[in-house]
């Protein structure tokens, strides 16, 4: 598509409709082409808010996004800029993210993941050879054209993204997600195209048995394995796996970055264009089970994220040394440092020399935070996962208070749930449009109009409970919740929805200060 005119405005040629997502300074909205009637994806930035440097990267992003036409990469169709604001219009991607999609599907095999992750190098290989390292690559960044069976895998979010001429190793800084960086970016050497084949690497692991390949509660543990490579194949889920595949690892988790395969070599390994003779095409459930497990955390620990900003009643805006500890998204979005292997870390501004006292600032995490979110997640056996909800008797507290709160909700006892939630509960859910809602008024409603006619023949049944103390006073729950009811027309139905709460202790009383909930369920079952 041609670049549009400087005096082009967005409404002379798109009709803008519902919001999809939201940032700190973006908003992301469908949007529809007037001339061709196409839906395309436009994320609106408010420039007035940017600091010239974001700004900087603002321009970066743009610029590479439109040097990048490839089926596997989301692309940048037009972008245009007005006084105040910034439009960056991007295909309309539909079908949610690889991993979730994964989960969901009635078989997987070794040949699937080997066609996965042949898209991601398809992308990979089409940065690299367009001088663009991504620096980002991680599952919530892979996502799918459409909700169509065999949908392309498109690789999205390039607000990390650099531009690196040929084969040049240099500095660029310190950025990328802890669970993905490469060796080279954490021992602070000069670093370039290899960084990408590296989280590929990390993805391709997951992909194959459905827990990282690095992993440790403590980010300094954690990056020390990373810088020598330490990872291995445990049994008995690695027993089922080719060795082609993992010689595709191994060369891909190579810790010199100038011995590491290249996005080119890769797809050139018989585990991949050989796939139907190489790649096994035995199901893996164990894979998808452990799978499923590894994206609820993921989830929650992006939710816990979210409600910290959101609230604001768990951390300091600034650390130590007054630094902020807000790290922008390529999305617009922000997001906390933590030693969370999900979130993405950036510091532009981070030297190649070590702190005094040996400790790397990139393994820095934020200061007066009370303690680091931890979750339970051994690289060894998937049976090991599932135990990380019950392991104490807080944990156990906030499953207790949270089955209370649904309880009153069943019964529509609005009094009791007044008791157990803050007056100033914050809530992003389906009724609300996307928007974050904030106090009682808007629950009050369904108390007063909905619930009360429903509650006779509801139960609601909590699965798969994940619990996450932070300090002494705060919690984090995440669960599925099934509802069970009876429909106008007299049959038993169920509905599903993924909830999280965040529970915070004042004068030594649990009260639920903020939750999420995706998918939509019956408005009687939502508080």
């Amino acid at each position: 598509m041609a670049a549009p005119a400087a005096c082009t405005r967005f409404s002379d040629n798109y009709d803008l409709k519902e919001e999809l997502g939201k940032g700190a300074f973006s908003v992301v909205r469908r949007c529809v082409q007037k001339s061709t009637g196409l839906e395309f994806a436009a994320k609106i930035i408010n420039t007035k808010k940017l600091s010239a440097r974001d700004f900087q990267k603002l321009e970066r992003e743009a610029r590479i996004c439109r040097k990048l036409q490839h089926p596997n990469i989301v692309r940048l169709h037009d972008s245009i800029q007005e006084e105040h604001f910034h439009y960056l219009v991007f295909d309309l991607v539909t079908g949610g993210e690889l991993f979730e999609d994964i989960v969901a599907r009635e078989f997987y095999s070794e040949a699937d993941a080997s066609h996965c992750i042949q898209q991601i190098l398809e992308s990979v290989h089409h940065c690299h050879s367009n001088g663009v390292v991504h620096r980002d690559l991680k599952p919530e960044n892979l996502l799918l054209a459409s909700k169509a069976k065999g949908a392309a895998v498109k690789l999205a979010d390039f607000g990390l993204a650099i531009e690196v001429p040929g084969e040049q190793q240099a500095w660029f800084g310190f950025a990328g997600t802890p669970g993905y960086l490469s060796p080279e970016v954490l021992k602070k050497e000069p670093y370039g195209k290899p960084v990408d084949i590296w989280a590929c690497g990390v993805i391709l692991y997951i992909l194959l048995v459905g827990y990282p390949p690095f992993w440790d509660e403590d980010q300094h543990r954690l990056y020390a394995q990373i810088k020598i490579g330490a990872y291995d194949y445990p049994s008995p889920e690695w027993d089922t796996v080719t060795a082609e595949a993992k010689s595709l690892i191994n060369e891909m988790l190579t810790v010199n970055p100038s011995k590491r395969i290249t996005a080119s070599e890769a797809l050139k390994h018989p585990w991949i264009c050989q796939r139907e003779r190489v790649a096994s095409m035995v199901h893996r459930q164990e894979t998808v089970d452990c799978l499923k497990k590894f994206n609820a955390r993921r989830k929650l620990k992006g939710a816990i994220l979210t409600t910290m900003l959101a609230t604001r009643n768990f951390s300091s805006k600034y650390d130590a040394h007054g630094r902020s500890i807000i790290t922008k998204k390529g999305d617009g979005s922000q997001v906390k440092e933590s030693t969370d292997s999900s979130t993405t870390l950036e510091d532009d501004d981070i030297k190649e020399d070590k702190v005094k006292g040996g400790v790397d600032r990139s393994s820095t995490v934020i200061a007066k935070e009370p303690e680091e979110i931890r979750i339970v997640c051994p690289n060894k056996t998937c049976s090991q996962l599932s135990t990380s909800s019950y392991g104490s008797a807080r944990k156990q507290e906030i499953i207790k208070m949270t089955e209370q709160l649904i309880e009153a909700i069943n019964t529509g006892d609005y009094e009791a749930y007044t008791k157990i939630c803050d007056p100033h509960l914050t809530a992003f859910e389906p009724e609300a449009l996307g928007n974050l809602v904030e106090g009682m008024d808007f629950h009050k409603f369904y108390f007063d109009n909905v619930l009360g006619k429903n509650c006779k023949a509801l139960n609601t049944t909590i699965l798969n409970p994940h619990v996450h103390l932070m300090g002494d006073e705060a919690a984090c729950i995440a669960y599925v919740r099934l509802t069970q009811y009876m429909d106008k027309q007299g049959q038993a139905s169920t509905h599903q929805s993924e909830e999280t709460r965040v529970w915070h202790k004042r004068d030594n009383k649990w009260q639920n200060v903020h939750f999420h909930r995706s998918s939509v369920t019956p408005s009687f079952a939502m508080k």
